[in-house]
């Protein structure tokens, strides 16, 4: 494990504290010296150190003074500590360990000494900083099945999918990209009687279709070019649990004839078998995709379709329900200033109605990487607008219109009206140039005009 880290040495005697600095420094750490408790203070306030290593007796703030302060309130960022002093008693032992300090040192001590001691109280920092990174990580996963909202729209959703868990139905889960379709069919998973179960996932748009049957089914040694063993598929892995079809409108007609076999009769024959082989499982699928226009079009099999939708879930676009930004926001910055080892309180306030505003059509998987992003990038404890970087369309803007020039504002509208046309009429042009009172032919040049997929 790597022990390097900042440190923070407070000493009011300097040729202490240029020894020992030197020493800290040679070892491979960074070390800032503060020669008070004052000046110790002060640059704890600025920035997060990995160390704190303080001298005890020091003129108006004493070491213990100092750890006081800096270990309130409890679930304050707070550095791991270690105290030296020329005094050392059991009382101020035991004061300083009960306060929050890893270990201390007698004065006079040797420079090894202090080197040991310091990789030591890092190496315990970091093991303490990593579990309670899992412990959130957990509470973040199960409060509310992961998914962060307060809407009625999403409560629906939270609502519907803890009923759904109790059950072994097949699952369709409907959303745009990035909606948490995945994390969606993890919340029904792990409240279901399976849960001690992993819950196998395959995600179909990431698997050629050549092997994709494979994946699912598994094969026999020499069923196909370099099958040079036997492979068991998701299917036989999910034996007994759940597995997680994502993308399945990616699915071709005749891998979907095989799928449903199995939702069918529980049963398939993985690739070169002769032997059916029984499986018990539950699946539950993901897709973006309007199933019921590939039907009509004869992309995706009528009675697959009916079978995976037993329970239809609905996931909201992130514009359905802007009232939950704010504490997706919230949510994404605590979790990734963590990551990042910054210190960021919160986002100014034009910044969240940017935020607020944007139409997000990457959904929350984009809120998510743009407050990464953003916190990355911010130089201060509070995000603004300067970290906050989005397409540069009308959306973006609070307030509606893009800019005060005419014709950036003529363009804004021409392209919202096309936009909002063809969410209702479901990407269908037709229906959406009838709309728009123009011509499928220049609701073509609109669309290159505005690059929309």
């Amino acid at each position: 494990m790597d022990t390097r880290g900042s440190i923070l040495l407070v000493d009011d005697e300097e040729r202490i504290l240029k020894t020992l600095s030197r020493a800290l420094r040679d070892d491979g750490h960074d070390v800032v010296v503060a020669s008070s408790g004052e000046r110790a203070l002060a640059l704890l306030d600025e920035r997060d150190f990995d160390l704190l290593v303080v001298d005890n007796r020091m003129p108006k703030l004493s070491g213990l003074e100092l750890i006081r302060n800096i270990v309130e309130p409890p679930d304050a960022p707070c550095p791991a500590i270690v105290m030296m002093t020329a005094h050392a008693t059991i009382e101020s032992a035991i004061e300083a360990m009960k306060l929050g300090a890893s270990d201390y040192l007698q004065k006079p001590f040797d420079v090894e000494e202090l080197l040991v001691v310091a990789r030591r109280a890092l190496e315990n920092r970091k093991l303490r900083t990593e579990h309670r990174y899992l412990l959130n990580e957990q509470k973040t996963q199960f409060n509310d099945y992961g998914i962060v909202g307060s809407s009625t729209a999403i409560q629906g959703v939270i609502d519907k999918l803890g009923r759904v868990a109790q059950s072994k139905s097949t699952v369709l889960i409907i959303g745009e990209t990035g909606t948490g379709k995945e994390l969606v069919a993890r919340a029904i998973h792990d409240r279901s009687a399976e849960r001690d179960m992993p819950l196998i996932k395959v995600n179909c748009a990431a698997i050629p279709e050549t092997l994709l049957e494979s994946e699912l089914f598994g094969h026999l040694k020499g069923a196909f070019t370099n099958a040079t063993a036997n492979k068991k598929g998701k299917f036989s892995l999910a034996h007994g649990s759940s597995i997680f079809l994502d993308e399945i409108g990616l699915m071709s007609l005749s891998l979907q004839a095989k799928l449903l076999r199995v939702l069918q009769e529980r049963e398939f024959e993985p690739l070169g078998a002769e032997t059916t082989e029984k499986v018990d499982v539950r699946v539950i699928a993901a897709t973006n995709r309007n199933l019921q226009k590939m039907m009509a079009a004869g992309e995706f099999q009528q009675d697959l379709y009916y079978r995976l939708s037993v329970i239809p879930l609905e996931i909201p676009p992130l514009r359905a329900r802007r009232e939950d930004i704010p504490g997706l926001v919230e949510h994404f910055i605590d979790k990734h200033r963590r990551r990042a080892g910054k210190h960021i309180e919160g986002v100014a306030d034009e910044a969240l109605d940017l935020l607020n505003a944007y139409d997000w059509p990457g959904n929350v998987r984009e809120l998510e990487n743009t407050i990464e992003r953003a916190v990355v990038l911010s130089d201060g404890p509070v995000i603004g607008l300067a970290s906050v970087s989005l397409p540069d369309t009308g959306a973006t803007k609070p307030g509606g219109l893009p800019s005060t020039k005419l014709h950036a504002n003529i363009e804004w509208a021409e392209k919202e009206s096309i936009r909002q046309a063809l969410e209702k009429a479901q990407g269908v042009k037709k229906d959406a140039a009838d709309a728009l009172g123009i011509s499928q032919r220049a609701l073509s040049y609109y669309l290159k005009k505005f690059d929309f997929d």
